[in-house]
């Protein structure tokens, strides 16, 4: 493991350049890599992190300035109308903290606070883990709404399809309410939600519905919507990074990225109507 150098890995991922493999994909090689090497400096088995300034090969960068999809608040608030509980509920949250699916599922409620949320497990179809990355592993602010909306769970009940002939059952959203209970537990069973299942049977049902993109549907967008509306509302790059737990500002610096055409039309017509305004005034 001491023997994993910068150079080492530059020389793997100039090699990728020449291959079939993706841009996309090559991203995330690095990405994988750099999480495994952050724990082994958490460990004490590496003083620092190799792959941190690692170059992707010109032929494997992805066009950080062409729009990434995400949702608008209005298509947002849609969404949340058609999806049906406790999945509407998830969904919220994921917008309005940035947690990611498999942080939202391992969620428990010793992690909800006051106006907090901490975030040091997840959980992804089968296993447990410790957060993607050192920065991941931490506690946020949330809006109260956020809070309220956790806790409205406990009191909701659902009904679905139990049996042949539309038979129909209710259950408790919330079986119980214990500090390591999970807060998103599976309607049927209590047990850890499938995030793929979220997908396939709520969230894209409904975006086509709506005639929503269904490449906006999907948790990475979600996250990504988040961090776009951060930009949007003018938060500063070093305070979305730590709300969004990103480790590094690069994956922040491509969403500001994209939104600078917008940005540079508002300043424009602020601009174009100051002066008409001051023509006005010397008239």
């Amino acid at each position: 493991m001491r023997n994993i150098n910068n150079l080492m890995l530059q020389n793997y991922f100039s090699g990728l350049g020449k291959s079939d493999i993706g841009g996309p994909t090559v991203l995330k090689i690095r990405e994988v890599i750099s999480s495994a090497l952050s724990r082994d400096v958490v460990n004490g088995l590496l003083i620092v992190n190799p792959a941190l300034d690692v170059e992707i090969p010109r032929s494997k960068q992805v066009n950080k300035c062409k729009p990434k999809p995400n949702l608008s608040p209005e298509e947002f608030n849609k969404l949340l109308l058609l999806v049906d509980e406790p999945y509407a509920t998830m969904i919220y949250v994921a917008v309005w903290t940035g947690l990611r699916p498999s942080e939202l599922i391992g969620l428990k409620w010793e992690d909800v606070g006051l106006d907090s949320l901490t975030i040091d497990e997840r959980y992804c179809r089968g296993d447990w883990d410790v957060p993607k990355t050192e920065a991941s592993n931490a506690t946020i602010a949330v809006v109260t709404e956020v809070i309220q909306r956790i806790h409205a769970l406990k009191n909701l009940e659902v009904e679905i399809n139990w049996g042949g002939q539309g038979a129909k059952k209710k259950f408790k959203v919330v079986r119980s309410s214990n500090p390591t209970d999970l807060v998103f537990q599976s309607v049927c069973e209590g047990k850890p939600m499938n995030d793929q299942n979220i997908l396939r049977r709520h969230l894209r049902p409904a975006a086509l519905k709506l005639k929503i993109d269904p490449k906006k549907a999907n948790w990475r967008s979600l996250r990504r919507s988040r961090a776009t509306w951060l930009v949007r509302a003018g938060v500063d790059i070093k305070t979305a990074q730590g709300l969004m737990r990103h480790s590094r500002t690069g994956p922040l610096l491509d969403i500001y990225a994209q939104t600078v055409p917008e940005a540079q039309k508002q300043a424009v017509a602020q601009t174009m109507a100051m002066a008409m305004k001051l023509t006005q005034v010397a008239n």
